[in-house]
């Protein structure tokens, strides 16, 4: 067969199954994973010619790195659960709660800038879980604090769990590729500097779109719970919104530059949060106006869900430096193991998992103390320590970690391998003489698109985070495709990659599987729907804008479609404020 069309159509069947089921039919990701997996090994094997041991072979492969991101995941969920139950997270939330009773401050502080760090740390979800709670006990509306915990999935979101959508994501998408080799080696890099290089160019993308997502925060959270139905109540603290944001982008980029994909969300958010908090502490920009929710008896019933506020845990227990001791610790474990050159060499020479599986050439190796999972780990033990935990505490830690990594558990294990049976579906690996899979869907795309790609292409990043539930398997899935499509339309491919990994994260926002999970949280489970309509709004700008500066960063600025849709964004977004502004006679005024 060499028709490019129908090729590119059974190419992309597998992932159209899983959005399918999952999106159109709302099927759980456990069971619509699994058939997406069968329709990649048929394809493979009836149309690409595959055998059944480099199906074999490649579903090995894919749950092997399965595996590496459950460690990771299980450490993080680990450590969250270790931080409940010896009291130090509701220390951190009473902490919160001194620095001001305005609900848009809280948000921004609490949502923005420690759910940054938490997503830098964690990963794979963990901020909405974190954050939702802790709002809830603040006293939001369980639908407010859901709200909250996924808009601020998006910019940090890219290099969460220590980097590991970069990393692995990226690294493992375009991993095995000949084209992907011969670019790395005609720029003279090897691996590890090309992903930097994609890196920062994705934290420079992320910290321009990001820079109005906590405005964007609160302004959704005055128009959907205020007393006022009001947008320009959330745009009264725009002064602060915006230096929040510029408070951990600029880390966040320099971070990016200094020290590789593994630290900006989280050295940005904790040197963001520290200072923030330290100004606010002296009243800088803050409101003199208190914004709050209406009475409760006025909630709408749709706002509410079924557990009630966790009023016990709103004094101290332990200081506040004993609280925030074990996240420090990840900070600074992680920073070491990853800049001093002995210890790294140590931690990542040590590799489990075979190197030719099959006798195929395909081959996975896991780097068990390398790893951030190791890191959350031995934080972990820390903690047992530094907390004085009894063992039923960390025995109730151990239990509820391992029952909510066991809902990710079966998404990941057949996820992965059907990608990795994509990816490994090319001339090596078959006997047709077609390119991989995502190789011929990207041909296709560039055919269809030609050089307005780079526009598109956070738009894939997104669909894959929607359907996949993250920004991880986002990367594992389209990073190759997306470089591939760069090439076939003439363009330098790292731009347009990172557009891919900044849309996978704006993906986030929406994901149905960090919604569940947050909603899981607050007792709030059926209202998906609720929390996605508005979160799709920054979600929209997010890619538009990503497109925009993905072109002009490709071909400059000019009269031009990337141009264009630029103006197009930021002159909607003027207008929008210019009429809520003219509609309420003014910006609320400010009094005390």
């Amino acid at each position: 067969m060499d028709n490019l069309g129908v090729l590119s159509l059974l190419a992309l069947a597998p992932i159209l199954v899983v959005a399918i089921l999952l999106v159109g039919l709302r099927w759980p990701a456990k069971y619509a994973m699994p058939l997406g997996f069968v329709a990649a090994a048929l394809i493979g094997a009836l149309v690409w010619g595959m055998d059944t041991t480099t199906i074999v072979a490649a579903s090995v492969e894919g749950m092997l790195i399965a595996i590496g991101l459950l460690y990771i995941i299980f450490g993080a969920l680990l450590l969250l659960q270790t931080l409940t139950q010896s009291g130090a997270l509701a220390t951190i939330r009473a902490g919160f709660t001194s620095i001001s009773p305005d609900r848009r401050i809280q948000a921004i502080i609490i949502g923005w800038l420690f759910g940054s760090f938490i997503e830098g740390a964690s990963g794979f979800g963990t901020p909405a879980a974190v954050v939702a709670p802790l709002l809830l006990a603040l006293g939001f509306p369980a639908l407010a604090a859901v709200l909250v915990g996924m808009v601020i999935q998006s910019t940090p979101v890219s290099f969460g769990a220590a980097g590991t959508p970069v990393l692995t994501g990226l690294g493992q998408g375009l991993a095995g590729s000949g084209e992907v080799e011969a670019r790395i080696g005609g720029l003279g890099l090897d691996a590890a500097g090309y992903l930097s290089t994609i890196g920062v160019e994705v934290a420079l993308l992320h910290a321009v779109a990001g820079t109005l997502i906590p405005l964007f925060l609160v302004c959704l959270l005055t128009r959907f719970f205020g007393e006022n139905r009001s947008f320009a109540e959330g745009l009264a603290v725009a002064p602060f919104a915006l230096y929040a944001a510029f408070a951990m982008t600029v880390p966040y980029v320099l971070v990016a530059a200094l020290l590789g994909p593994e630290f900006p969300a989280l050295l940005g958010g904790l040197i963001g949060l520290a200072l923030v908090m330290f100004t606010s502490s002296r009243g800088f920009l803050m409101p003199q106006q208190i914004w709050d929710f209406p009475p409760r008896e006025r909630w709408l019933d749709r706002w509410t869900g079924t557990l009630e506020a966790d009023t016990s845990v709103a004094g101290a227990r332990m200081s506040i430096l004993l609280a925030w001791s074990p996240y420090v610790v990840v900070a600074l474990v992680l920073v070491l193991t990853r800049t001093v050159e002995p210890l790294k060499d140590w931690l990542s020479d040590v590799t489990v998992g075979p190197s030719d599986i099959l006798g195929t050439g395909i081959s996975e190796e896991l780097q068990p103390l390398y790893s951030p999972g190791a890191v959350f780990l031995l934080v972990c033990l820390v903690t047992y320590v530094l907390h004085r935990m009894g063992g039923r505490q960390i025995a109730t830690a151990w239990k509820v970690s391992a029952g909510q990594l066991a809902g990710a558990a079966v998404a990941l294990l057949f996820a992965v391998p059907l990608v990795r049976i994509l990816i490994n579906s090319g001339p090596d690996h078959n006997d047709t003489g077609l390119a991989s899979m995502p190789l011929t869907l990207a041909e296709g795309a560039a055919a269809i698109s030609g050089p307005a790609w780079p526009i598109l292409g956070p738009w894939i990043g997104a669909l894959g985070a929607f359907v996949a539930g993250s920004n991880t398997i986002s990367n594992l899935t389209f990073a190759l495709f997306q470089f591939a499509t760069a090439e076939n339309i003439g363009v330098d491919p790292e731009t347009v990659v990172a557009a891919q990994a900044v849309g996978g994260a704006a993906g986030n926002m929406i994901t149905v599987h960090n919604v569940v999970a947050a909603s899981a949280t607050v007792g709030l489970l059926g209202r998906e729907g609720d929390v996605i309509r508005m979160t799709i709004v920054p979600m929209t700008y997010y890619c538009l804008l990503t497109g925009g500066l993905a072109f002009v960063l490709i071909y400059g600025v000019g009269f031009n479609l990337g141009t264009v849709l630029l103006l197009l964004v930021l002159v909607t977004l003027a207008a929008i404020v210019v009429g809520l502004t003219r509609s309420s006679g003014r910006l609320p005024a400010e009094r005390s």
